[in-house]
């Protein structure tokens, strides 16, 4: 029978002997482990912030772009020519089946004053739907009413960003600002939400009732007309049959023959979304099989001196079998020198990797997530490497001759 014990003991006794090659050994484990935490935890936490962002602008929803306009022969982008309308919102929400809310959005870059306080921020003109559409909470105050949409009421509801400006630690409820020149009461406070995946500040903004917006504060060419309708649906499962009523509907509407483009657009968010976070986790996965090559290498290493080793300690393995070794005993003690070394080349490079992902979150400021399954996965990972690179040289050492290996100088 294996004494494992007694196996254990002598392959931790070899190693001691040589503390600096062991040593030396285990660096390419510990580099390769610290590398694969390191990657991992800037992949997930990446994803994780990027599905964050994504919950923040809401889900299940379709965004309406009015269409293009040309100037000179040069299309100036969606949104660009006003051919979407209030009334478009209306027989959205009256006859297409699986919709939760609807609202319509235009915005432009206004200046905004209090006293002698002024800052320049975007407007945007919509109804009360729009904040729960895209996931807005009131953190103080109320949300715009039926009857501030219908009577084009001079009420606003302001961001974080635009209340630390204009009015620094005080209360704006119930304050009195302008845009441009018109006076407006502060009926409401947006909760904090940060900044989106793409760096814009999303506190840094003020809604106005839709009516109020063109009646008062854009001035448009067009009475009646928007530049966005937001829709949310009941869930996922009626999106793409929602988005294809609305196409319908709005073809109808617009009078828009089978052989001519439409003078509109519809984005399913909720697949652009899903498409960011799939890029982002498959990203993720890139940068943990790219470290994972450095732990590859430190296999190769360790290949590489416990074939050394062999050569080294020829006679020893000699002297073992001539007193009775078999050559599954010397197989195996070479295999478990070979795992201690990838195991504690792994714990130290689990914690080398924890560290530095800190540091790359200090300095670089990212976001990183460290998550146990990227620390067994790694520890697991090195003790495979050192069993599968250790096992040439022990298979090698098992198969010499008692005889030639007394005899090798």
């Amino acid at each position: 029978m294996i004494d494992i014990k007694s196996i254990l003991k002598m392959a931790i006794v070899s190693l001691k002997v040589n503390k600096m090659r062991s040593a030396l050994t285990s660096l390419g484990i510990i580099i390769g482990v610290s590398a694969v935490i390191i990657m991992l935890a800037v992949g997930t936490g990446s994803s994780q912030k990027i599905a964050k962002d994504m919950e923040s602008m809401g889900s299940n929803l379709l965004m309406i772009r009015s269409a293009s306009a040309t100037s000179g022969g040069v299309r100036m982008g969606m949104g660009t020519r006003p051919t979407l309308t209030l009334k478009d919102t209306e027989a959205i929400a009256k006859n297409c089946r699986g919709l939760l809310a609807i609202a319509p959005y235009s915005s432009e870059a206004k200046q905004l004053t209090y006293g002698n306080q002024n800052w320049s921020t975007s407007i945007g003109g919509t109804t009360a739907d729009y904040l729960f559409i895209r996931n807005y909470e009131i953190a103080s105050g109320r949300n715009f009413l039926p009857e501030d949409i219908q009577n084009a009421s001079k009420v606003v509801i302001i961001g974080n960003t635009v209340a630390t400006e204009l009015f620094g630690d005080v209360d704006p409820i119930g304050k009195t600002m302008r845009i441009g020149n018109v006076p407006f009461n502060i009926i409401g406070l947006l909760k904090t939400k940060g900044q989106s995946g793409m760096g814009m500040d999303q506190d840094d903004l003020a809604f106005i009732p839709i009516t109020t917006a063109q009646r008062r504060v854009f001035g448009t060419s067009f009475p009646g007309t928007v530049t966005m309708i937001n829709v949310k649906a009941q869930n996922d499962e009626v999106l793409n049959s929602l988005q294809t009523e609305i196409e319908e509907l709005l073809r109808q509407r617009h009078h828009i023959g089978k052989t001519q483009d439409d003078d509109f657009e519809v984005r399913n968010l909720s697949e652009m979304q899903e498409t960011i976070k799939s890029s982002a986790r498959t990203m993720s996965i890139m940068l943990g099989a790219i470290a994972s090559v450095s732990l590859l290498v430190g296999g190769i290493g360790i290949m590489n001196i416990m074939l050394v080793s062999v050569t080294e300690r020829t006679k020893e393995i000699g002297i073992r079998m001539a007193i009775g070794a078999k050559a599954s005993d010397i197989r195996i003690q070479f295999l478990i020198e070979s795992f201690i070394l990838s195991i504690i080349g792994g714990l130290i490079g689990v914690l080398t990797g924890v560290i530095g992902s800190y540091l790359v979150k200090i300095f670089a400021g990212t976001s990183i997530a460290i998550t146990s399954s990227s620390i067994i996965l790694s520890l697991g990972f090195s003790g495979f490497i050192g069993v599968i690179f250790g096992y040439y040289p022990a298979y090698k050492a098992s198969l010499l001759n008692p005889i030639d290996a007394l005899r090798y100088e």
